[in-house]
């Protein structure tokens, strides 16, 4: 049973980290956003050879990728957490029954 309160801590614990990623990328990710938008540091080169609109376009889907994987990863962390809650409860339930056994 403590392996149980273990692997539910340890869930817990995985969960919340989760759920920071996107309080931690948020503004680098706004950032970087903004900056696909303003390719000015690539000059005449960028202009020649065709890459601003190419370059734009991938640091659009690369900003849309890193917005899909902070949903996954929070729809990641509300399973864990659910998983750990699961974990808690089979814990406190496994102990009564073990109390009743004896008792």
């Amino acid at each position: 049973m403590a392996d149980l309160a273990k692997e539910a801590a340890s869930l817990h614990k995985a969960a919340k980290g989760l759920r920071a990623v996107g309080r931690h990328t948020a503004k680098p990710l706004q950032e970087f956003e903004s900056a696909s938008h303003d390719l000015s540091a690539l000059g005449a080169l960028g202009a020649l050879l065709g890459a601003k609109d190419d370059i734009q376009e991938g640091m659009t889907t690369l900003a849309k990728l890193t917005e899909q994987l902070n949903e996954e990863w929070e729809t990641e962390a509300r399973f864990m957490g659910d998983v750990s809650d699961a974990f808690d409860l089979l814990d406190v339930l496994l102990t009564a029954a073990a109390r009743a056994e004896k008792g």
